[in-house]
C-alpha cells in the first residue's frame, strides 16, 4: 500500500519548471537522435545497401526520398496525438511517441539489405521510416507544450528553447556515434554490419528516457482544463476552426528553419562528398561542431525573444539564413575542410539557432490551451511536408540537374527564407509583456 501511495506521490508531484523542462530536452534529444540518424545512413550508407543497382547519385536521391516520407507520416501522427494530447493529456502522449520512435529504430538496425531481401529490403525500410514519422509528428507538440506550459510567463521563450534542444543534441548524439562506428571500423565492416549498432543503440537510450519522463507532472495549464471540464470532443477540428490563420502562419514561419536544417545536416554531406570529393569524416566533423555550437545559441536566441520578442528575432534568423545561401557553396567550393566546419556553423548556429530558439513559445502562444496540442502539430509537421522533408530531395535535384552550377539552390535557399519573412511579419506578436 505504501508503494502505491509513493508511486502515485511521484506521479502527481509537481516539479520545477527547469525539471520539467530538463525532462522535455532528454526525451526530445532521444527522439531526434532517431529521426536524424536516418538522415546521415541515407546520405552516406544506403544508397550502396538498399538502391545498389542504380547510379551512385540516382541511389542517394533515391535514399532522401525514403528519408522524405518520414516526415509526410508527421502530419497524421500530429493529429492523432494532438487529438489525444488535448483530451486526455500531454504526458501520456509522451510515453507512447517514444515508444513509437524507439521500435521504428531498432527494427532499422535488424533490416535486410538489398542483398539479401531485393527490393523487399526497401519497403520495409520504407515502413520503418514511416511509423518513425508517426511517432516525432505527435512528440514535438507533447515536449514543447509541457516546457511552454510550466515556464514562468517572462521565460517562456527561454524554458520552451530546452525541449529545441533536442534537435541539435540528438544530431550531435547520432552523428557522435555514427562517427565512432564509422572510425573504428573498416569500410568493408560499416557496411556488413557496423552500419546497424547505432540504430541498436536506441534500445538503450528509449529505457532512459522513458524512466526520466514517468517522473514529471502533467501541464498546469492543461490541468486546469481538464478539471473543469472544457475538453473539447474534437480539438483538430476546434483548432481548424478557431485558427486557420495561425495553422497557416505557422507553417509558413517554419519554412526556412525547417528546410535549411536538413540541407545542412544531410545535403550537405552528400554534396560534399560525391560532388566536391571531400572526407567523408570531415563533413561530419563539421556537423558535429556547429550542433554542438548550436545547443549554445538556441537558448540564447529563446531568452532574447522574451526580452526583444519572438518575431524580430525570427526575422533575424531568417534573413541571415538567405544571406548565408551563396557563401555557403563558395566555402564548400574551397574543398578545405575548415572553411566548410565556418559555413555549416555559421547556417546552424546562428541562421537556424535564431529561428528555431524561440518557435516553440511563438507557435504554442498563437492557440488557445484547450487545442493547443492539435493546432501545434498540425502547423508544425505540415510545414514538415514541404521542407524539411522535400529540402534535401529538391536541392540533390537540383545539383544533378544543373551542375556544377549551385546558384539553383542557393535560390530555392532564399525562397524558403522569403516564405518565412512573410508569414512570422504578419503573425501576431506572442510575448507576454509585464
Amino acid at each position: 500500500m505504501s508503494e502505491a501511495i509513493s508511486v502515485r506521490q511521484l506521479q502527481t508531484r509537481q516539479p520545477s519548471h527547469v525539471t520539467v523542462a530538463t525532462a522535455s530536452l532528454i526525451g526530445t534529444a532521444i527522439e531526434w537522435y532517431d529521426f536524424f540518424l536516418y538522415g546521415t545512413a541515407a546520405a552516406l550508407i544506403f544508397n550502396k545497401l538498399f538502391f545498389p543497382t542504380f547510379d551512385p547519385m540516382i541511389g542517394t536521391l533515391l535514399a532522401f526520398a525514403t528519408y522524405a516520407l518520414g516526415f509526410i507520416a508527421r502530419p497524421l501522427g500530429g493529429v492523432v496525438f494532438g487529438h489525444y494530447g488535448d483530451k486526455i493529456g500531454r504526458k501520456t502522449m509522451l510515453y507512447l511517441t517514444l515508444l513509437i520512435m524507439g521500435a521504428a529504430t531498432a527494427a532499422i538496425g535488424f533490416l535486410p539489405t538489398y542483398e539479401t531481401a531485393g527490393v523487399w529490403a526497401a519497403v520495409l525500410l520504407v515502413t520503418c521510416r514511416l511509423v518513425q514519422g508517426f511517432g516525432l509528428g505527435g512528440e514535438w507538440g507533447g515536449a514543447v507544450l509541457m516546457a511552454v506550459e510550466h515556464a514562468p510567463a517572462d521565460k517562456k521563450g527561454f524554458y520552451g528553447s530546452w525541449p529545441q534542444l533536442g534537435a541539435p543534441l540528438g544530431l550531435v548524439l547520432g552523428t557522435l556515434v555514427f562517427t565512432v562506428v564509422s572510425s573504428t571500423l573498416s569500410d568493408a565492416q560499416l557496411y556488413a554490419w557496423g552500419w546497424r549498432i547505432p540504430f541498436l543503440f536506441s534500445i538503450a537510450l528509449v529505457l532512459v528516457g522513458l524512466w526520466i519522463r514517468f517522473t514529471i507532472a502533467e501541464s498546469p495549464e492543461f490541468q486546469k482544463v481538464k478539471d473543469t471540464k472544457q475538453e473539447v470532443k474534437m480539438p483538430i477540428l476546434e483548432a481548424i476552426r478557431m485558427y486557420p490563420k495561425n495553422i497557416l502562419l505557422a507553417m509558413g514561419a517554419r519554412f526556412a528553419e525547417n528546410g535549411f536544417f536538413y540541407i545542412y545536416a544531410t545535403f550537405v554531406l552528400a554534396y560534399a562528398t560525391q560532388s566536391l570529393g571531400m572526407n567523408k569524416q570531415d563533413m561530419l566533423n563539421g556537423v558535429l561542431i556547429a550542433a554542438a555550437i548550436e545547443t549554445f545559441t538556441i537558448p540564447a536566441f529563446g531568452a532574447l525573444s522574451d526580452k526583444v520578442g519572438r518575431r524580430p528575432i525570427y526575422i533575424f534568423g531568417a534573413v541571415f539564413s538567405a544571406l548565408m545561401s551563396f557563401p555557403l557553396f563558395m566555402l564548400l567550393a574551397t574543398k578545405n575542410p575548415h572553411l566548410a566546419w565556418i559555413a555549416i556553423a555559421l547556417g546552424l548556429a546562428i541562421g537556424h539557432a535564431a529561428m528555431y530558439g524561440p518557435q516553440a513559445s511563438f507557435l504554442s502562444e498563437l492557440f488557445g490551451t484547450k487545442v493547443r496540442y492539435s493546432g501545434v502539430s498540425l502547423g508544425y509537421n505540415l510545414a514538415s511536408i514541404f521542407a524539411g522533408a522535400l529540402s534535401p530531395l529538391i536541392a540533390t535535384g537540383l545539383m544533378t540537374a544543373y551542375a556544377p552550377a549551385t546558384w539553383p539552390i542557393s535560390l530555392y535557399m532564399v525562397a524558403l527564407a522569403i516564405i518565412t519573412v512573410v508569414s512570422v511579419y504578419f503573425a501576431t506578436e506572442t510575448r507576454k509583456v509585464g
